[in-house]
Formats: C-alpha cells, structure tokens, sequence
C-alpha cells in the first residue's frame, strides 16, 4: 500500500491552506511526543484541565476518523493493523480541522509530528512554530505493560503490533527530536514516574513558557 492519501484529501488541503495556518505568533503550541503507552494522553489531559490549553490527540482524531467509515478512515485502520504510520496529508487535514474549529488557540498536540514527513507538513501547510517540544521518556517494558492493561480493544494493542509501533515510533521520531533539540525546543520528560510526578515537572516547562513564551528564544538570548 502507498503512502498516499486521497484524492479528495489532497483537495481540501490545497482549498484549505492559508485559512488553516496557525501561527506561534498568535498562539502557544506545544507539541508531545513520546512512545506508544508514554502517558501522553493521560498528561495532556491535565494540561488542558489545568493550564489552560486546548488539547489535540492526533491519535484520538485518526481513531474517530477510523470509526467514521470515510474513506480516509478505512485508509486509517489498514495502516494501523499493519503498525504503519499515517500519511500526513491526512494527519494534517484533521489537525487543521480542529485547530480552526477551537476557540481556544493555545494547543497542546500529542502524536504530531512523529516523522520528518509529518514536520514537513507542519511547517509548510499548518505554518507552526511549536512553543516547546515535550519528549516523554518512558522503557519500551513499561510502554507496553501500559499498554497491554488498559485493555481497549483497538486494532493496534495486540502484543506484536506494540512492538512494531514501538520501532517505528524510535526509528521515525528520533529525527524529529534531534531537529526540535538543535532549536533549543526540547524538553525531556521522565515518563516513568507516577502521574503526578510527571505532571509536576510538567508545569515547570510551563511556567518558563509562561515567562519567556517561547523556549528556544529563551535559550538563544541568554547565550
């Protein structure tokens, strides 16, 4: 199967191209990436109970545009049983959906962008400037026992597809970070602890996001 996505995709986004921009210089986003069963989710949410931010699951978009029966969400559920990412196009199309859909513009995205391909889309189509970049660091023994027990019945948390998301979220995302570091965005996260351990070093990125707005601005004018 190509990574390709449809036609009618593909139009909307042209259609939909300037009016979806989303700038950091109108907004806060701040992107989360971690591994499958890193806790991103379960953070996120308190990000958005908490501190004020809209939070955007490109995870939880791809899974209710799965369920939708559309053509992009039969695309969606082959490319999930075969552990395979997501053609950004499509990414893309349900991020920039929800972004101009929200009232809120400050956006915590979790799952996005979890490949050179998916950054590329971002800067070029979204226009976004992320704020700060949150890796979660968490063991692949820990991501999949987390996986395995919260038992939800999707396609894709059967114990050999977990591995397979596991590799392509290392073998994928690592540029990605790598690129995020080289701006002085990054900021890493010990996934591992206990929720509130974690969310308490959280609130800490947020308080510098709070004072300087962006973090590698910050970084850049105090070397």
């Amino acid at each position: 199967m190509e990574r390709v996505a449809s036609d009618d995709t593909k139009k909307e986004l042209v259609q939909n191209k300037n009016s979806g921009e989303v700038s950091s210089n109108q907004s806060k986003v701040v992107y989360v990436l971690g591994g499958p069963g890193s806790g991103k989710s379960t953070q996120c949410s308190k990000i958005a109970k908490h501190l004020g931010f809209r939070h955007l699951s490109a995870g939880d978009l791809l899974e209710a545009e799965a369920e939708s029966g559309s053509n992009d969400g039969k695309m969606i559920r082959e490319y999930k049983k075969e552990g395979k990412l997501v053609p950004s196009e499509i990414i893309v199309k349900l991020l920039q959906k929800a972004m101009q859909e929200s009232q809120n513009k400050n956006f915590v995205i979790d799952g996005f962008p979890r490949n050179e391909e998916n950054l590329s889309a971002a800067e070029n189509i979204l226009k976004i400037e992320p704020n700060a970049v949150l890796v979660f660091d968490c063991s692949e023994e820990e991501m999949t026992r987390r996986i395995l027990s919260r038992n939800q019945g999707r396609v894709d948390d059967k114990i050999d597809t977990i591995k397979k998301r596991l590799n392509v979220y290392s073998e994928s995302t690592l540029p990605v970070i790598n690129y995020y570091s080289s701006k002085g965005k990054v900021r890493k996260i010990d996934a591992g602890r206990p929720i509130e351990e974690v969310f308490d070093e959280i609130k800490g990125v947020f308080s510098e996001l709070n004072a300087g707005q962006d973090l590698g601005r910050k970084e850049s004018t105090s070397n």
